[in-house]
């Protein structure tokens, strides 16, 4: 270790000490950004030490992360993750300086921890070259932060860019996505995906969905069955482009409710508490890293059937008779699937709405013009309440969809007295990033969360 890596090293554990034990404050990035700063380099001295999987992708990550994290602790190794969502390199750099000591105790004992990482898409290049992970696990790719990202081909090499980084690593990929059998990899890939639904039938996504062309020649996609967006067993019509063989797959869908998914991955029967469709994709993947870890059928039923709510993603908290369910939302095709999920709820609900426009959720907000919110006059939505900084953008939505019975709130501080006045006993709470940070610090202030995971 160079003298400049340990001070960027004491630097950061001394910040985070500082805001963690003395103020008492969270702080996911900033012990982080400081020793990063002091030393671009800090976390190549975590690579000898860790056995690392990145996950990646626009959405799912952090419910893939947590699922994968607790699918190989069935190793009885230490697992150490990143858990809040803070997924740049900062945020990672902090999540390990926070774990450094575990991690070295772990390592001086003679076992070498697994780092189970949440990495966003345009960071994966720094990630992996400097940790050079043994596996990748790619969740999808769909149009999110075009600010940041472009369009879908520009994440797609963000993330490529970065697999080339650690050519030993083994890439599990979604193959229901178009967009990952592209080309092929220098690496050994492992696909997942969904064949529950075997069919000869000449179908076609939505027109406004994401990738509705191959990626290979522009050919406009066919598909056997879809499960959503452009995710499913597509085809050209030529022949020349195919789903990849899937190894690990969702052979059955058995109930969906808000609460709950039952399905079978290559007909063992599992148990998500989670609702979704998109979700089961989620256990699928975690699913198939433990199996390429070894780890038995048994173990992971044990760990996806365990409470897998986490920050954020499905959270359920109680304020008074209501219970409340924060789901993130933040582009079409993740709020389309929210809805989905809302749709299967067949009890009288409410739904708040929270749109901010900062860096981390994306400056652009005319993603919401292209979400299905026209699809919950098909449910039993009772009342609406519009908040957060972009309320007014999510308020004309809501207006265009027929909504116009709304109560609009943009004090995040007055939004639990509104809530507390809601006539449903469900509550769904659909929030960017940094709306359901500000959301979730209100709820702490009042006693009713954690201020983090």
């Amino acid at each position: 270790m160079t003298i400049r890596s340990k001070f960027a090293l004491s630097a950061g554990l001394f910040s985070y000490t500082f805001l963690h034990k003395i103020l008492h404050r969270g702080g996911t990035s900033l012990p982080g950004k400081i020793a990063y700063q002091l030393d671009p380099d800090i976390l190549k001295e975590f690579s000898s030490k860790l056995q690392t999987v990145i996950v990646t992708g626009t959405n799912g990550k952090t419910l893939t992360t947590a699922l994968c994290a607790r699918v190989l602790s069935k190793s009885n190794r230490l697992i150490v993750t990143n858990p809040s969502g803070s997924n740049m390199i900062q945020g990672i750099v902090a999540a390990l300086l926070a774990q450094r000591g575990q991690i070295m105790a772990a390592f001086d004992k003679g076992s070498q921890p697994i780092a189970v990482l949440e990495v966003d898409e345009a960071n994966v290049k720094p990630v992996a070259a400097a940790l050079q992970p043994t596996h990748f696990v790619l969740t999808n790719i769909f149009r999110d932060q075009m600010d940041r990202y472009g369009e879908i081909y520009t994440t797609y090499e963000k993330i490529t860019d970065g697999i080339n980084t650690a050519k030993k690593a083994e890439v599990l990929a979604n193959g229901d996505s178009p967009i990952f059998a592209r080309k092929t990899y220098p690496n050994k890939a492992v696909y997942f995906g969904f064949s529950d639904q075997k069919s000869n039938k000449d179908l076609r996504a939505p027109n406004n969905t994401d990738g509705i062309l191959a990626p290979t020649d522009d050919q406009v996609l066919h598909y056997h069955s879809l499960t959503y967006a452009n995710l499913g067993d597509y085809f050209t019509k030529d022949g020349s482009f195919k789903r990849p063989e899937l190894k690990y797959s969702v052979s059955r869908i058995t109930h969906l409710t808000p609460e709950k998914s039952e399905f079978e991955i290559d007909k063992n029967a599992f148990t998500l508490p989670l609702g979704g469709l998109y979700n089961i994709y989620n256990a699928l993947a975690a699913y198939s890293l433990g199996r390429e870890f070894q780890i038995s059928s048994s173990d992971i039923f044990n760990a996806l059937n365990a409470d897998s709510r986490i920050f954020g993603r499905q959270e359920q908290l109680k304020i008074g008779n209501h219970l409340l369910t924060i789901v993130l939302i933040k582009n079409p095709v993740g709020a389309n699937s929210v809805i989905d999920m809302m749709m299967t709820d067949p009890q009288p609900f409410s739904l708040v709405t929270l749109l901010n426009a900062n860096y981390a959720d994306g400056i652009d907000t005319s993603w919401i013009f292209d979400a299905e919110f026209e699809k919950l006059h098909q449910t039993k939505l009772a009342k609406i309440i519009v908040g957060g900084q972009r309320y007014k953008d999510f308020s004309v939505r809501l207006k265009m969809a027929g909504f116009k019975d709304q109560i609009i709130e943009k004090d995040f501080g007055k939004l639990l007295d509104h809530i507390q006045a809601l006539p449903t006993t469900n509550v769904y709470v659909a929030a960017t990033y940094t709306s359901m940070l500000m959301f979730r610090a209100e709820l702490a202030k009042a006693g009713l969360a954690k201020e983090s995971f």
